[in-house]
């Protein structure tokens, strides 16, 4: 069983009042932090660059399916606005000069030479956006896990230290109306999304949300892992007239503390972001 919120760290060096023991083990272990900006047009550069790099992950994890998907970042100089991938263009191609903005009215109005707006992601991002000060970021794909699970009609079951992350954390997004081409059905979508950091679409897929867009990106290559986990680990049960062992409540709420933060999301996308940037030599950046 793990140790709980209340229990000290294992070794005796004290820490700050008012902190949290997760809190202070990052304090203590002085972890990077993401960067912060004086200049918000510096701070928009960065942001393409880093949602660029997020789409090569995600091309790399085989999450495109024709057209489909799409990674937001609001943009911090015209906060209304937000970038997004221009419809079409490959996520493995995909470079910081070819994203587009995009206006609260869904008008595409900076960006690369492709300023084709995918209806669906304005859409749904729009909503998301406006819904949600606080998630800067919001992603959404079609994987074959994630719309796998979203056909069951329910939300993850909290069986595994990683899904502990979405524990109280996810909603299920129960109704399915075709192609997000409405104005109200976004509007529904970040609804149901509520405080949380990411929504199972019924038949359709994952949507992630975060204050980075390396959370965002992180959530949503770590839910549909989840989901492809509880759907062998479901199967495997199911096959011995088993089920599943859930990790109880107390100590999914203390692990979700250490893995389910903001922060835990930025953390943990870090090696992916540095491996993408490696084997593409940073080609994203032009």
């Amino acid at each position: 069983m793990a140790p709980h919120a209340e229990e000290k760290p294992s070794d005796s060096t004290p820490l700050e009042p008012g902190l949290s023991v997760i809190e202070g083990m990052e304090q203590k272990l002085k972890f990077p932090q993401p960067p912060k900006f004086d200049n918000p047009y510096d701070e928009r550069e960065y942001l393409k660059g880093r949602l660029a790099a997020g789409f090569r992950i995600f091309g790399k994890y085989g999450f495109d399916e024709g057209v489909a998907g799409h990674i937001t970042v609001r943009d911090p100089v015209e906060k209304d606005t937000f970038w997004v991938n221009p419809f079409g263009v490959s996520f493995s191609l995909i470079k910081k000069s070819d994203l587009i903005r995009v206006n609260a009215a869904g008008k595409v109005i900076d960006g690369g030479p492709v300023r084709l707006l995918n209806t669906a992601a304005y859409m749904i991002h729009h909503a998301v956006h406006e819904a949600r000060p606080d998630a800067n970021a919001a992603a959404h794909s079609h994987t074959i896990y994630g719309r796998a699970f979203c056909t069951l009609g329910r939300t993850l079951d909290t069986i595994t230290q990683d899904s502990c992350a979405f524990h109280n954390d996810h909603v299920l997004y129960e109704s399915f109306n075709g192609v997000v081409f409405a104005e109200e059905e976004g509007k529904n979508i970040a609804k149901a999304l509520g405080n949380n950091k990411a929504a199972l679409l019924a038949n359709h897929g994952l949507l992630t949300v975060g204050e980075t867009i390396e959370a965002a990106v992180f959530w949503f290559i770590s839910m549909d892992k989840c989901c492809h986990a509880q759907l062998l680990a479901d199967a495997a049960a199911g096959g011995r007239g088993h089920q599943t062992v859930k990790i109880d409540e107390e100590d999914a709420a203390y692990t979700y503390k250490a893995v389910g933060s903001p922060f835990a999301g930025w953390f943990s996308a870090k090696p992916l972001f540095d491996l993408i940037h490696k084997e593409t030599n940073g080609d994203y950046l032009e």
